[in-house]
């Protein structure tokens, strides 16, 4: 079982048919003002601990979150039972409302987000005795900072694989937390942005990185993404997307199936494009959990895109 914390969430999601650099005056940027006329506008179910369990879930993987969310997720956690994700640790606070994300996304995919967090701010209140007992791994998502610490010393007493995802939170983050959640990681990840974040904020290269934690995982959007160990560094194709709808969530995806690979006892060079077909599923769709497929679909289409064959792998048990 992988246990995904961090948000679960509403997302709203706006699309731009412009792009933001043409609106932007350089030496403008003390005073900035912008307002941009959108083309669409969709709610979503969301939230990094859903978006995680979710794909896991679709990759045929056991997957439980453990989370905090207002009274209103009550219809979204029924629909994640019935996606088959133990919810046992999602807890529904009365007088609460749910993290909501609100992202802009422009023409050359670049996105803008605000986000509330809501009932999030209340998940320090929950460990991992609140969850499931057999864990396999727990993806630390952008959370409450004090539940981030807690999980990460939790993982770190018990022994149990964890990922350390801060994405959104880094800055919110001091340089010593940073370094807290990434010392004893099975994966520290973010995308090239939110790397060099981490290198300012705790004064570590990557290889300062890796004294610390097994592997350091890059992801570069339609680039596809580096994953780097102790012994070097791998680089993963993107998957060609069919089309291009919504990059949210692809991020989320990516994380679970580079996990369910991983955790299947995949090579990293496998793994990462497992991750990477999962990513460019949710890029397909709006919204970060609409997409949907078939193991058979997933298994045809990874073989299509890197003839690579995982049905004998991934989809086990």
């Amino acid at each position: 079982m992988v246990v995904c914390t961090g948000s679960i969430a509403f997302d709203y999601i706006l699309t731009f048919k412009g792009r933001f650099k043409d609106h932007i005056l350089l030496d403008k940027t003390h005073m900035l003002n912008l307002s941009f006329l959108v083309d669409d506008l969709q709610k979503r179910r969301g939230g990094v601990a859903g978006n995680y369990a979710y794909n896991l879930a679709l990759l045929g993987y056991p997957a439980a979150v453990l989370a905090t969310a207002g009274s209103d997720a009550a219809e979204y956690r029924d629909w994640l039972i019935a996606q088959g994700v133990d919810c046992r640790g999602l807890r529904l606070l009365d007088g609460e409302i749910s993290a909501t994300g609100f992202t802009t996304t422009d023409l050359d995919d670049n996105q803008l987000t605000g986000y509330y967090g809501g009932a999030m701010w209340r998940a320090g209140m929950l460990g991992l005795d609140d969850g499931p007992a057999d864990i396999d791994a727990v993806i630390i998502g952008p959370n409450d900072p004090k539940a981030m610490q807690r999980l990460v010393r939790e993982c770190r007493e018990r022994r149990i694989p964890f990922v350390f995802d801060p994405a959104h939170q880094l800055p919110m983050m001091e340089g010593a937390e940073v370094t807290e959640g990434i010392d004893g990681a099975w994966i520290v990840i973010g995308n090239d942005y939110e790397l060099e974040l981490i290198q300012q904020r705790t004064g570590r290269d990557m290889k300062g990185l890796l004294d610390l934690a097994e592997m350091v995982v890059t992801t570069l959007g339609r680039h596809g993404s580096r994953i780097t160990g102790r012994d070097g560094s791998v680089d993963i194709p993107p998957a060609p997307a069919e089309r291009e709808a919504d990059p949210t969530g692809a991020g989320d995806a990516y994380r679970a199936g580079l996990v369910a690979g991983l955790l299947r006892g995949m090579d990293l060079a496998t793994a990462g494009r497992v991750a990477s077909l999962a990513a460019t599923y949710a890029v397909e769709q709006v919204g970060t959990i609409e997409h949907a497929y078939t193991h058979e679909e997933f298994s045809a289409r990874c073989r299509k895109c890197f003839d690579v064959d995982v049905a004998a792998t991934l989809w086990v048990g």
